[in-house]
């Protein structure tokens, strides 16, 4: 679907569905809602408001034809004024796209009238709707998700306006494709994606240089911990290195991705239940992965560095076991409790390698705990590290880039359930503050850097359509970690 804006009357364009807007409990239309309804003979106005009893409710939407003209109104509700948001009218285009069985649609910019938002978030907010409204994953399905609106067009005729709006648009195209194209990974069937063709993906998707490390490359490296979660699959476990690298860049970020394609839980084996959809086990690598694409085209001064260790975790007659003593890039030696804590020893030695990069700040996301699934739920993803300004700055930057992340604590009472009798650290510990527990041991493994740690094990997949409409893989993190490197 094509997404653009025009510097005209809502009225002067071409179109089969104008879509405009009111506040819960606005009885008389004023700004571009008041000129259509006017050019219609008040028919929001006396027959929506008055008749209908329409409220204006957020979310709601009055579908109006209008048989003389040829043309539809749709009269979505904002809800109340001081609980309105950019989130809000991501989510509100969604509903329109959805609801719309026409080609072709011109829409006010929500928010940057009566509510007094900035035009360029507000018509980024709604780029990305339109263009999540019409995400599916069909691959292999015989009959194809047919997207009917073909042309979404955002109406805007105050020039200042326009221009901020313009550029709105701009970052939304490019942050939207990123996001649907890790929806795209996270839907794939780990049938067809494992480490390699990951790795293929990144090098010829991710827009920047790539680097792909091989098994014997990685034993060079030191990476035992990396090493010992896939060598029970037939698939080779794939180090990949993406780069970023601006002249004059003004700072320097790592960005980690959990990279388990397939997690069986390894010979601590998975419920059935638990593994059916144990493909999202690389959402982290999926998000730093299309981050890059998106870094590659928005070219903000900043040097980037996208890191993924990507393997399967399935049991065999040679894959690692209970009781293993591993050792790490660090030389930190880690006790095998169980197999099915993977995800953070081939952290391990991605966060060792990141460090060795020297840069200013290092981000891993990953789904990494059911304990902070039952703590979250998929409504917000949980956020630690050992930079309590820079955790609370990502937290914020989220905000805006409506993504919920919640700080969760560092105590260093939980590391004591990571105690081992015979090496430096288990691998986890008891049922108890599980998410937290799964930090500090990552913490073991970063000397001096600034570190976040994000678990989207709640957030990265959902059963069930969430407040965008989304089910299945989400694409959770790619948004914000485009909006605190590029701005």
């Amino acid at each position: 679907m094509k997404v653009k804006i025009e510097k005209k009357s809502i009225l002067d364009i071409d179109a089969d569905v104008i879509v405009v807007n009111l506040f819960e409990g606005v009885k008389s239309p004023a700004g571009v809602t008041g000129i259509v309804d006017k050019a219609f003979n008040k028919v929001i106005s006396d027959f929506v408001i008055k008749k209908e009893k329409f409220e204006g409710k957020y979310g709601e939407i009055y579908k109006l034809p209008l048989l003389e003209s040829g043309k539809k109104i749709f009269v979505v509700g904002l809800g109340k004024k001081e609980d309105f948001s950019l989130v809000k009218i991501r989510n509100l285009t969604v509903k329109v796209i959805k609801a719309c069985k026409d080609k072709k649609v011109v829409s006010i910019l929500h928010g940057a009238g009566v509510a007094g938002l900035c035009p360029q978030a507000c018509a980024q907010m709604i780029t990305e709707g339109a263009i999540s409204g019409t995400y599916a994953f069909d691959k292999y399905k015989s009959t194809k998700n047919e997207v009917d609106v073909k042309e979404f067009i955002i109406a805007e005729i105050d020039n200042e306006k326009f221009k901020k709006a313009k550029k709105g648009v701009e970052t939304g195209l490019v942050v939207a494709e990123a996001v649907n194209r890790a929806r795209d990974l996270i839907n794939e069937s780990s049938q067809y994606l494992y480490p390699e063709t990951l790795a293929q993906y990144a090098v010829e998707n991710s827009g920047v240089k790539t680097t792909v490390y091989n098994k014997k490359e990685i034993e060079k490296m030191g990476m035992g911990a990396f090493l010992a979660v896939g060598q029970g699959s037939v698939h080779e476990p794939k180090f990949i290195h993406m780069e970023y690298k601006p002249k004059n860049a003004k700072r320097k970020i790592a960005i980690v991705g959990k990279g388990i394609t397939f997690d069986a839980g390894g010979l601590d084996l998975k419920p059935p239940a638990s593994m059916l959809t144990m493909r999202d086990d690389m959402s982290g690598a999926a998000a730093v992965i299309s981050t890059m694409r998106a870094i590659s085209e928005l070219k903000p001064d900043v040097e980037v560095h996208a890191i993924v260790a990507a393997c399967e975790n399935m049991p065999s007659g040679s894959a690692y076991k209970p009781g293993d003593v591993i050792i790490a890039k660090t030389g930190r030696s880690i006790e095998i409790d169980n197999t099915d804590a993977e995800g953070r020893v081939t952290l391990a030695d991605a966060l060792a390698y990141a460090e060795e990069l020297k840069v200013d700040e290092i981000i891993d996301i990953a789904t990494l705990t059911g304990a902070c699934m039952v703590a979250l739920g998929s409504v917000a993803s949980g956020i630690m590290g050992n930079d309590d300004k820079k955790v609370k700055e990502f937290i914020a930057v989220g905000e805006k880039a409506g993504e919920r992340y919640w700080q969760m604590p560092m105590y260093e009472e939980y590391g004591d359930t990571l105690k081992s009798d015979i090496a430096d650290t288990k691998n986890t510990g008891g049922r108890m503050g599980g998410a937290s527990a799964a930090g500090i041991f990552l913490s073991n493994f970063i000397k001096d850097t600034p570190w976040i740690h994000i678990d989207i094990a709640g957030t990265a997949f959902v059963e069930s359509t969430n407040a965008e409409g989304i089910k299945n893989a989400t694409g959770v993190g790619v948004r914000s970690l485009i909006k605190y490197i590029a701005g």
